[in-house]
């Protein structure tokens, strides 16, 4: 198969394989690729799993009709990628192996051998020419080994990526990339979000066309998509809205309750219920929708003053795999000493930012009155979000949706006739309670302040601490003259019109414009409520916060720092003409970073 015209696919598929690294249910079988750049000197990318020796050099004899390889470059020691280096060498005794200082202690390890007399030592920024190809080596450490490099050939803009942007399946299986990658990802490379986010950043810098993972089919199209997909997971922010309930059950009782709440669930407008029965499930597929989804019902019985082993199980997976920025909601039964909440919401100590739903439904053998109840305010706080968000279930007139206005931020939606757009300020303040006026100052130079003077509307989305910093970029960093920011977003509506933000908010306001006053370089609009929604009771955003738990630390030595909102600009010379995207103050705002 040939991928360019230099490059050519020399793996193999195992339709044998019933488990993949021992635990990982694989129906449609494993990919193992290996690649052949075809240049005045020839470079074999990667080797294959064991079991395939013969078939993995029939295929470099086809591809090289004759011609002998140069180069085996080895990016990842994993033994379904390295298991034939030897059967390789054997075969072609005059390459030189490339690989990373790591690897080659890995091969003396594996094999009795360095290859210390026929090889090339390559670390971050390392290149190699082929002739017309030349291959750049970044280092990707704990992605998922710690003597992984990924390889990118600038002719061709191919990124040899190891076993990032992998999944399970043959190649020639029929089915969704991303549900077999994200379960892919997440049981294998999960751990190491921050190593993901590290290579991710490199990548950035990269001109690629196409993707050639380790596992998989290689990626050709809408890189955006799988780059934007591995963003979410390896930042370990929900993917979708949905609430999955996992649980075990001895004699019945405890799954009576489960259904009961997925039915309540379903009825106050959660998007998707995913029920899962931890005894009976792939635990692979349990913990994929647990990452998948934004909130998290935990169902289980004491059992040894403990909780059920196949709970323990599926928490522990959770954890060690940095479990994080979700809700958690939990139900126990016990028939004498009930102890499953508080062993589970023990487990969950170290992970960061689990947010514990303040109803814990408790069952004593078998439902009653009171337990009944308690899964009825289990429902109703969990989806008390998605009731606020549907137009037919909402509180429109919730005034305390002002008491969530402060010194933060906030996305300020608008339409200019054509298209959805926001953008992020830090100037909402209420100004009267009788009538309530809210009064917002936008900097003249947003095209926000242009569409808003012409159409008299607005909403203000008061974001919350849910928010990663992926808004700020959206909405704080480009303009919407020239971006539609709104683009692939599910789109939620308020009466007057205006899109609201379906995630990251605590509420949002609608408003109209009474007053418009001068400011020089911004405008103030002061406006009268016309609608007012609570989403949820998560804290509202503050600069604080966000400087100190959302903004990335700038890892420049030198660079300038907006004494207004802390905004960093990295570089050596700071442009006179230079704008805050967030606060919109000029240069002369800025001092040198100390």
């Amino acid at each position: 198969m040939k991928i360019t015209n230099d490059i050519i696919y020399i793996g193999v598929n195992d339709h044998d394989i019933d488990l993949f690294e021992g635990q990982y249910v694989v129906p449609n079988g494993m990919a193992y690729n290996s690649y052949a750049i075809m240049d005045e000197k020839i470079a074999i990318m990667d080797t294959v799993d064991a079991r395939f020796t013969h078939q993995w050099i029939d295929n470099i004899q086809n591809a090289l009709e004759g011609r002998k390889p140069d180069y085996l470059v080895i990016q990842h020691m994993e033994p379904d990628h390295s298991a034939n280096i030897l059967n390789f060498i054997k075969a072609y005794p005059e390459t030189t192996v490339v690989s990373s200082q790591k690897a080659f202690v890995m091969m003396q390890n594996f094999f009795g051998t360095d290859f210390a007399e026929n090889r090339i030592v390559v670390g971050e920024g390392s290149t190699l020419s082929l002739g017309k190809h030349s291959l750049t080596f970044v280092t990707a450490p704990m992605v998922h080994w710690p003597e992984v490099i990924v390889t990118y050939d600038s002719l061709d803009k191919v990124l040899f990526s190891a076993d990032g942007f992998g999944k399970f399946g043959a190649l020639d299986a029929d089915e969704d990339w991303a549900c077999e990658a994200r379960r892919y990802y997440i049981g294998i490379v999960g751990k190491y979000g921050a190593q993901v986010q590290a290579l991710l950043k490199k990548a950035a810098t990269l001109d690629i066309a196409k993707i050639c993972p380790l596992h998989g089919p290689i990626l050709t199209e809408n890189l955006g998509y799988y780059l934007d997909l591995y963003n979410t997971w390896s930042s370990y922010q929900p993917e979708s809205e949905g609430i999955v309930i996992a649980y075990t059950s001895v004699y019945g009782n405890t799954k009576k309750a489960v259904m009961l709440l997925a039915e309540k669930l379903k009825a106050k407008g959660c998007p998707k219920v995913v029920v899962t029965d931890l005894a009976r499930s792939d635990m692979a597929e349990a913990v994929e929708d647990a990452f998948r989804y934004n909130k998290l019902v935990l169902a289980t019985t004491t059992y040894n003053a403990e909780i059920f082993p196949f709970m323990r199980e599926f928490i522990n997976h959770l954890t060690e795999r940095n479990y994080q920025n979700r809700t958690v909601a939990l139900i126990e039964n016990g028939s004498w000493a009930p102890m499953a909440a508080k062993v589970m919401k023990g487990m969950f100590e170290k992970s960061k930012n689990i947010t514990f739903t303040d109803t814990t439904v408790k069952i004593l053998s078998a439902l009653n009155d009171e337990s009944t109840a308690q899964l009825e305010a289990l429902a109703e706080e969990l989806c008390g979000d998605y009731l606020a968000m549907e137009n037919s279930t909402a509180n429109k007139n919730d005034l305390t949706a002002l008491f969530n206005i402060g010194y933060g931020l906030y996305v300020v939606t608008c339409n200019d006739g054509k298209k959805d757009n926001g953008l992020i300020v830090n100037t909402v303040s209420q100004v009267t309670n009788t009538p309530n006026r809210i009064a917002v100052t936008i900097n003249k130079e947003n095209y926000s302040h242009h569409v808003i003077k012409q159409t008299g509307k607005m909403n203000i989305n008061c974001l919350n601490t849910d928010a990663p910093f992926a808004v700020f970029e959206k909405f704080g960093f480009v303009s919407g003259r020239n971006v539609n920011k709104f683009e692939g977003c599910e789109a939620l509506y308020s009466d007057n019109g205006l899109v609201f933000l379906p995630r990251y908010i605590n509420s949002f306001m609608s408003l109209k414009v009474e007053q418009y006053v001068d400011l020089d370089t911004h405008g103030m609009f002061i406006c009268s409520v016309t609608e007012a929604r609570v989403i949820n009771n998560t804290e509202s955003m503050t600069y604080a916060y966000y400087h100190a738990n959302v903004k990335p630390k700038p890892n420049a030595s030198k660079g300038y720092v907006c004494k207004i909102c802390g905004y960093v600009y990295e570089g050596d010379v700071l442009p006179e003409d230079f704008i805050c995207p967030l606060c919109k103050h000029p240069a002369s705002d800025f001092e040198a970073v100390k």
